[in-house]
């Protein structure tokens, strides 16, 4: 990797271009293989520079608190149970203002690097309602002045909290300084709960599947926040572990492990495939790390919350570090960079300077019960119906299970789209085109496709591309992520299809009026834990599904990252 310059692979244009769309991912996935994505060193050491950035303003935060003094003597104030509440909160507002996960150029975003609180302060922007026809005054997808003014509530009151102090003494957990007052946690909650029913992608962006109930724990009382607090953890760590008891994970380990910046060596990099440069699916060696990083985080967990103390739990303590700094020194694309680092806070405060607080210092276990039930039951229904549910609330974080799309775009409709939409940033080819030039451009655009087929899901994803768009005139149409576009319309996204199915083809239908054929999405639905199939639909934005059907799991895991041709079970 240069410094300042990426990696990319040198081809020879004119004939390259000449291929069709596998041979031309051929190259690319091999590049992947060795390099990853190429990204300069500079730009890595920018992520690192905005996590130590994320770090200081934390560490400032938690310093204007009264009681918590001395900025370098963070061993008197690191495990006072404020400072927890405060970081989750700082986390939540470093996210939802769009600083955390999906930020910058190694998420396709150039210019600007973050969208969130720059579409929704602004009204007209799109909003996707999760049951606009379930749930009174949710239905539209525009966004109005009201929503404007929750978004702004919730920076505000989230702002206020942060600046606060506590509420003075609590006996059961050792503090003089104590928490937050309860009637700022119900009003950051109640906010972000009508803002979630108002656009489910704020929500998402705000990582509620993780703060939300974080906060909740801290409307309990005694000790029973920091208790709450550690069963909450536990279900995020087991539930994206099971989550991982599929095919697919050992294609994210490969892949990631080609992308890691801290991982240099080609020749170790190659380990990671079956056999490069031919076959490359996973390794050995891939599928010796998915299991292990599996098996930790299903067992590790359980050691640190029943320990209580002593050798075990510093043991499991720093197992669960390294798990986290393995993912943050990865640099994974989506950079949830911050978030693991706040994990790794978690378990030191909760679990390390708070071991001796278990379930038998519950002083009222039922809210913490139905807390544990909401959360956990959220996973199981995520992992059973994955259509219904995000993979964020449904916790299948890296497992390589998620709903993805491909949007066939002609040129009319993208200036459509570029005309109807009110975003802030164009749309992604636009984007690449800026900064690589129209003919180089189609070399990091390649380089995205290779990522999206080194997982399992994208060679069913370009099996089904040949299927949406009329036969012989695949040429007129640009193969677009629907994360990217995503991004561009409603100003965030995180790998989630979710944010980027019928609902989001129906808000820009609405808006910028495709004709028929302009525009085709194949929408691939992520596999049910109890089934080894994906179900898919074909959608024409102007005129609606046309085709529905699924794939099996086991054809798609057999393939090379180029390959088209996985066998598609079409329902009558």
């Amino acid at each position: 990797m240069g410094f300042r310059e990426p990696e990319l692979p040198v081809v020879d244009m004119t004939e390259w271009s000449k291929g069709t769309r596998g041979e031309r991912i051929r190259p690319m996935a091999r590049h992947w293989a060795e390099v990853g994505f190429g990204t300069p060193v500079m730009l890595h050491l920018f992520y690192v520079g905005k996590v130590g950035l994320y770090i200081l303003g934390g560490w400032l935060i938690v310093l204007s608190t009264k009681g918590i003094d001395g900025f370098t003597a963070v061993g008197d104030w690191w495990s006072e149970p404020i400072v927890f509440e405060k970081v989750v909160l700082y986390t939540l507002l470093f996210e939802v203002i769009g600083l955390g996960c999906g930020f910058g150029p190694l998420n396709n975003r150039f210019v600007p690097p973050f969208g969130s609180i720059l579409y929704w302060l602004r009204p007209k922007t799109i909003r996707l309602p999760p049951w606009p026809n379930r749930v009174p005054l949710t239905k539209g997808s525009s966004r109005t002045p009201m929503d404007v003014a929750l978004y702004a509530a919730l920076l505000v009151l989230t702002a206020i909290a942060l600046l606060s102090n506590g509420t003075g003494p609590i006996p059961a957990l050792d503090t003089t300084v104590g928490i937050l007052p309860t009637w700022q946690i119900a009003g950051i909650l109640g906010v972000l709960a009508v803002l979630g029913l108002r656009d489910k992608v704020i929500f998402l962006a705000a990582r509620g599947e993780v703060y939300a109930p974080l906060t909740v724990a801290f409307l309990f009382t005694a000790a029973d926040p920091l208790i709450a607090a550690k069963i909450v953890f536990l279900v995020i760590w087991m539930g994206a572990a099971i989550s991982k008891l599929n095919k697919h994970f050992p294609f994210v380990v490969s892949t990631m492990m080609s992308n890691s910046p801290v991982v240099r060596r080609k020749s170790l990099k190659r380990k990671f495939f079956e056999n490069f440069p031919d076959d490359l699916r996973p390794g050995r060696l891939s599928r010796l790390v998915a299991h292990a990083a599996t098996a930790v985080e299903l067992a590790v967990p359980v050691v640190l919350f029943f320990a209580h103390g002593g050798w075990p739990t510093a043991i499991a303590a720093f197992v669960m570090v390294c798990f986290h700094l393995g993912i943050l020194t990865a640099i994974p694309m989506g950079v949830p960079l911050e978030w693991n680092v706040f994990m790794i806070f978690g378990v030191g405060t909760l679990f390390v300077a708070h071991a001796d607080l278990g379930l038998g210092e519950l002083t009222r276990p039922v809210p913490v019960a139905l807390l544990f039930v909401v959360v956990a039951g959220t996973v199981i229904a995520g992992n059973l119906f994955p259509r219904k549910i995000s993979f964020l609330p449904g916790m299948r974080y890296y497992a390589g299970n998620w709903d993805t799309t491909l949007w066939c775009v002609k040129p009319s409709a993208a200036a459509k789209i570029d005309a109807g939409i009110v975003a802030i940033a164009s749309m992604p080819q636009a984007q690449l085109e800026r900064y690589y030039g129209k003919d180089r451009a189609q070399i990091p655009m390649y380089l995205g496709y290779a990522f999206r087929a080194m997982n399992t899901h994208g060679r069913a994803l370009f099996t089904l591309v040949h299927r949406a768009m009329p036969a012989g005139r695949e040429d007129e149409y640009v193969v677009t992520e629907g994360e990217r576009l995503c991004s561009t319309a409603v100003g965030w996204n995180f790998g989630d299809g979710h944010m980027h199915n019928e609902q989001l083809i129906a808000a820009m239908q609405q808006r910028c009026h495709f004709e028929p054929g302009e525009v085709r999405v194949v929408l691939l639905d992520a596999q049910p834990i109890h089934r080894q199939t994906q179900e898919y639909r074909l959608v024409d934005a102007a005129t609606g599904e046309f085709e529905r059907g699924y794939v099996k799991v086991a054809d798609m895991v057999t393939r090379q990252p180029w390959a088209d041709d996985v066998p598609v079970y079409v329902h009558p």
